[in-house]
């Protein structure tokens, strides 16, 4: 309607087109490759020559790069190493091929075609071997020089972040993390305006900085791969915290949608992360309830902290309990801090807490990690 009665007040007005197939959202959090290793050289039988070995590709952890640096680095993303030297008369011994290095940011984990997890690469340096080559020529295969290993690969990237935020479309996810760090994430006042995961970093007057990771809105469903579905839950993996933001008020995706109030909000995302995987609601979690500056807010605040304190379901509707109950794995929060997000109402709270909770499962960790390789060292000696 808004398109044809703007042809009919400027019928000579054109209006501006996207080329084709040119994407208006370049975020790029998967890559498919094609890795060949190099084929070894030939062998000398009248000398004993051995044939070089051929060069190996690599996945490597890098800064200052990003998968859309790998996509637009290769036509096709073929990454094909060098062939090993042939054994000469003067020269027995073949030298080695070139290796391929392919240089990814940290965060991301490679997988066969099978989806079999190859490595994972979360820090600086690391790197993980796609492709094979092949052996020289020598006595045993009959001075021929084998072929390199091949194959397809996919790099997928999982965003690497203290803090992953939780919550619906529109919650206030993105007001929050300009709020509380120094990023300026796109706002406006409709569902999905993340289209891209963007990260903050919140730094305290220690100097201590905590970054966090806005994600696209999650919906119903998305443990299905339902709208951005596995790209936001594979983002989430690898937070030490979960921070829920979910609008008091409830959240309607459009008229077409069911209201979902406060509380069915909570137990869907539940529901979502413990689908796509289960050990996400056995991270620890903070419940940041946003807009409780609007009107109507405080009647809303107490219903919603009533029923998570009777840990009930009855606010859920009757086919969500049958469908989804056996599955039902509650997310424990660490704490619960009602928030105004745009006006800046509970959030110094919220930062301290974040930090407080890090730390302190920090700590745990640390402390069954000292108990694990002590218990090993008694092992060893034979102390029981």
């Amino acid at each position: 309607m808004v398109l044809l009665t703007r042809f009919l007040l400027f019928p000579n007005k054109t209006t501006r087109r996207f080329p084709a197939g040119n994407k208006r959202h370049s975020f790029i959090d998967q890559v498919r490759i094609y890795a060949r290793g190099g084929g070894g050289g030939q062998g000398h039988p009248k000398f004993g020559g051995i044939g070089g070995k051929g060069g190996d590709v690599y996945v490597q952890a890098s800064t200052g790069i990003t998968l859309k640096n790998v996509k637009s680095s290769k036509r096709d993303q073929r990454y094909i190493a060098g062939p090993g030297d042939n054994s000469k008369a003067r020269i027995l011994q073949g030298g080695k091929g070139r290796d391929v290095v392919i240089k990814v940011p940290p965060g991301v984990c490679v997988t066969d075609d099978n989806n079999r997890l190859l490595g994972d690469l979360n820090n600086v340096g690391e790197k993980v071997l796609v492709a094979r080559g092949g052996e020289g020529g020598y006595e045993k295969n009959l001075w021929n020089g084998a072929k390199g290993s091949r194959g397809s690969f996919k790099l997928i990237l999982k965003l690497i972040a203290d803090v992953g935020f939780v919550g619906f479309p529109n919650a206030g996810k993105s007001t929050l993390l300009k709020a509380v760090s120094r990023t300026e994430p796109k706002i406006a006042d409709y569902p999905f305006t993340t289209i891209r995961p963007q990260v903050g970093v919140v730094e305290y007057a220690d100097k201590r900085q905590i970054s966090m990771a806005d994600l696209p809105g999650l919906i119903e469903g998305s443990h299905q791969n339902m709208g951005m579905g596995h790209r936001f839950l594979r983002h989430v993996e690898r937070t030490k915290l979960l921070l829920f933001v979910i609008d008091i008020h409830g959240f309607q995706l459009s008229p077409r949608h069911a209201y979902r109030n406060a509380y069915q909000t909570i137990n869907i995302l539940n529901k979502e992360l413990e689908l796509y995987k289960s050990e996400l609601v056995e991270k620890p979690a903070i419940l940041a309830l946003n807009k409780v500056d609007v009107e109507g807010a405080d009647k809303l605040l107490q219903e919603t902290l009533e029923l998570i304190q009777d840990k009930s379901l009855h606010s859920l509707t009757e086919k969500d309990t049958e469908e989804n109950e056996e599955h039902r794995l509650p997310i424990s929060f660490e704490d619960i801090i009602p928030i105004s997000a745009k006006h800046g109402e509970g959030l110094d709270r919220l930062k301290s807490r974040v930090r407080e909770v890090i730390d302190e499962h920090y700590e745990k960790e640390r402390t069954i990690q000292d108990l694990e390789v002590e218990m090993g060292r008694r092992k060893n000696i034979g102390v029981v």
